[in-house]
């Protein structure tokens, strides 16, 4: 079976078991998802939101120090207030790496990513950085120092996941 037709299978089962739930009446069947054992491993953005931080402290001790500072208006401090929100919003939106059964997910810059196991070439793991190949497409770093994820938790898993699906893992 095709994993397009799963996945439209899996959405209309979980609507119909949302209907369902509010008459009262138990789910039909167990959605494959809640059965399909995913391990999430998160880590903390530090570096987009002190560079964002910085930025704006640099941006309001050279505006508020120059003789222009008393034509600004309130959308300097609108400017300012976005670029704060626009941090903790970083800060807060966590990047994480989930491994499924044949898949595995993370959150880039545009969204959520999933590269299925036929589509990996290789997983690479040194201290502090993991490394997953495409066959197309750029590959996904995750980094201890960078983004304070788990590197030793998600190499084993990973190790698993290679063996699994005849992946090749180096670690160096």
């Amino acid at each position: 079976m095709s994993r397009s037709w799963e996945r439209k299978v899996q959405k209309n089962q979980a609507q119909i078991n949302k209907q369902r739930k509010k008459l009262g009446k138990a789910p039909l069947m167990a959605a494959k998802s809640s059965a399909e054992k995913v391990d999430t491993f998160k880590g903390r953005s530090y570096l987009m939101p002190a560079f964002l931080l910085l930025f704006i402290l640099f941006y309001v001790i050279v505006t508020v120090s120059s003789e222009a500072y008393e034509q600004t208006g309130t959308m300097f401090w609108v400017t300012v207030g976005c670029y704060i929100v626009l941090a903790l919003l970083f800060m807060l939106r966590r990047p994480y790496l989930s491994v499924g059964s044949d898949f595995v997910r993370s959150r880039r810059f545009t969204g959520d990513r999933s590269i299925y196991a036929n589509n990996i070439k290789a997983i690479s793991a040194q201290k502090g950085y993991i490394v997953v190949e495409q066959h197309k497409g750029g590959n996904w770093v995750f980094s201890r120092v960078i983004n304070r994820f788990p590197t030793d938790q998600m190499a084993d898993r990973l190790r698993a996941f290679c063996a699994q699906h005849g992946i090749a893992f180096n670690e160096k």
